[in-house]
């Protein structure tokens, strides 16, 4: 056994992952609960059954909008209301929850996010309607922001929507990069959606044509400050996981180099952050124009998160869809293994459909290695017999009409 594996079964002797998940008008479940080990978990049933639902509950535990990004509103559950054959309408709860009871490196906590109806007064950017705030609490106690629960639970996800990852815009890979982030340094979700707040509001007063040079002025510090603290954390998880992809390449899925395109991410190569704050300030200023003329302007948030298959030095994006998901495979890898040795617990891995474009070699691969990383994933699957070779080690559920049914 290698020095990696020695470490690895020390760190993961004490293990982490959810032991029961209550769901709450979430999705198409009124109500749920699972009592689970702490295993490999295998979720299946037909499609359209609500196996992705399950997984992306759990996503909700971590900072962020879940796996597949979606808006709090459109994950309540909505009920058909029919009064006749030509009229169906829908209801909906006015809140959904998610409550899951998890233990990390041996440790048991409660946590618990929710939705409720907030009303905010009348401005002149809003017309007072009610909207939904998300709220987290851990053993009872309300969390001031989603970001502190990175310190009880973190999660990786794969899911089919990932399988074009690197053939369309940059958005996606910044956002999957940014996840990443989060695992190692708790503010970045934090700064992530401050930065968005103010680069909205920026770019509003420029469309509306409101010249307050001063309050553009402040915005644009902030926004370089944060901006500059962005890209740096993005710069070290990139190192992070360079550095260990090389020390410690994968047996059977492709070795990746990753890289970072971005303004921002390479002026900070040679020089000091203060000085590249000053810099990006200076250039947002110049760059309102942009805005004016429908262009987006350059900074982190163009930065592309680019990933190469080492042996054949090619970008992600020219290789073939099987090599695609191997690159995503090997990255969640060596996330899982970077994250237990740094933080002293592994992430949860949810896998949707993982084994679509992976032949049998490649996923029997996968399995015996989340086996041998002794971390608790989640598969989901229309056939479980794919995942025979787990029935001594996993547990399997069944879905059904909203329902757990005996394997």
């Amino acid at each position: 056994m290698d020095s990696l594996a020695r470490d690895l079964a020390q760190v993961t002797l004490l293990k982490s992952g959810v032991l029961r998940l209550t769901l709450s008008n979430f999705r198409n479940y009124a109500a749920l609960r699972l009592d689970t080990d702490i295993t490999p978990i295998v979720v299946y049933g037909e499609n359209g059954s609500g196996k992705t639902n399950i997984l992306e509950a759990i996503s909700f535990l971590t900072p962020g909008r879940g796996l597949r990004g979606a808006r709090l509103a459109d994950v309540k559950r909505f009920i058909p209301q029919i009064t006749s054959p030509d009229d169906v309408s829908f209801i909906s709860p006015l809140s959904w929850a998610v409550a899951a009871d998890i233990i990390t490196s041996g440790e048991k906590f409660s946590l618990v996010t929710a939705v409720e109806k907030n009303c905010r007064d009348r401005d002149e950017t809003d017309d007072g309607k009610n909207f939904e705030r998300r709220t987290v609490k851990v053993d009872g106690n309300r969390l001031s922001s989603q970001a502190e629960l990175g310190r009880y639970f973190s999660a990786v996800w794969l899911t089919p929507q990932m399988d074009r990852l690197f053939r369309g815009g940059s958005q996606p890979r910044r956002a999957f990069l940014d996840r990443l982030v989060y695992a190692f340094d708790l503010e970045h979700a934090k700064r992530t959606t401050n930065f968005e707040h103010l680069y909205r509001e920026w770019y509003r007063l420029i469309k509306d044509g409101k010249k307050d040079n001063h309050w553009l002025m402040a915005l644009e510090e902030q926004m370089a400050s944060l901006g500059v603290a962005i890209a740096a954390a993005r710069r070290e998880q990139v190192a992070r996981l360079n550095t260990f992809i090389e020390k410690e390449p994968d047996d059977v899925f492709p070795s990746v180099r990753l890289e970072l395109d971005g303004t921002i991410e390479q002026a900070l190569d040679d020089k000091a952050a203060v000085e590249v704050e000053t810099e990006y300030c200076d250039m947002l200023a110049k760059q309102r124009r942009f805005v004016l003329e429908n262009d987006n302007p350059d900074g982190i948030n163009r930065t592309d998160f680019k990933v190469y298959f080492k042996k054949k030095g090619m970008p992600a994006d020219l290789c073939s869809t099987g090599e695609q998901k191997s690159l995503l495979i090997s990255i969640l890898l060596a996330q899982t293994k970077c994250q237990t040795l740094y933080k002293g617990f592994a992430p949860i891995m949810l896998l949707d459909e993982v084994a679509a474009h992976l032949d049998d070699i490649k996923r029997e691969a996968l399995l015996e290695k989340i086996k041998n990383l002794n971390v608790q994933a989640w598969i989901t699957t229309t056939d479980p017999e794919l995942f025979s070779s787990l029935k001594s080690d996993a547990q399997f559920l069944h879905i059904k009409n909203n329902q757990i049914l005996p394997f």
